[in-house]
């Protein structure tokens, strides 16, 4: 039997309103609908998405809170938000930090959903997409992180970071448009 899959959708709800945020806005936005896409595909095979969003240190905050606020802004936070508002049946948590494990009952609940390969998606690569895919090599988990549903505040930021991941995590980083052709032996390893 394959082992269970999850989609893990880091930090698409999101004020941007950060130093840097200018440059990431579009990047995350193209991330976001790359996201949607992939997130449509693996819900009909079943496949269950995790929603992993910083609290941005609003400790009273929900996640449904968080949504609805993003739903609202103007620009690429608006857009990424109506692009992904979750659906029934997918699950969220809050994170404190960088890593969606830290802190969090992400671990607690991949258990109890039988998941062992995750699919990562989100912002940024080289923040809290490489601190969750380290966290979770560590754990065991198998990886894809789609060079077309993350992004960065730089190309070679975004770059860089799947580089290191491949090699140090030996994540599969495979556009999403790749992974959808008939697989290839590579691929089926990289799994």
């Amino acid at each position: 039997m394959a082992p269970r899959r999850a989609l893990l959708l880091i930090d698409f709800f999101n004020p941007l309103d950060f130093k840097g945020s200018a440059t990431l806005a579009g990047p995350a936005l193209r991330a976001a609908r790359n996201t949607a896409r992939l997130k449509a595909r693996l819900r009909r095979g079943r496949v269950r998405c995790i929603y992993a969003n910083d609290n941005f240190g609003q400790w009273e905050s929900d996640f449904s809170t968080l949504v609805y606020a993003c739903r609202e802004l103007s620009g690429a936070p608006g857009a990424m938000a109506r692009l992904l508002t979750p659906q029934d049946g997918d699950l969220a948590i809050l994170k404190p930090r960088h890593s969606a494990f830290f802190g969090t009952p992400l671990e607690f609940l991949l258990e109890e959903l039988k998941v062992r390969s995750l699919i990562l998606s989100g912002i940024a690569a080289d923040s809290c997409i490489s601190a969750t895919a380290h966290d979770a090599h560590i754990r065991k988990f198998k990886l894809w992180v789609p060079r077309d549903c993350v992004a960065a505040e730089k190309p070679a930021f975004a770059r860089a970071a799947l580089s290191q991941l491949e090699r140090m995590t030996r994540a599969s980083i495979v556009s999403t448009d790749a992974r959808a052709r008939p697989r290839t032996r590579s691929a089926d390893n990289a799994r």
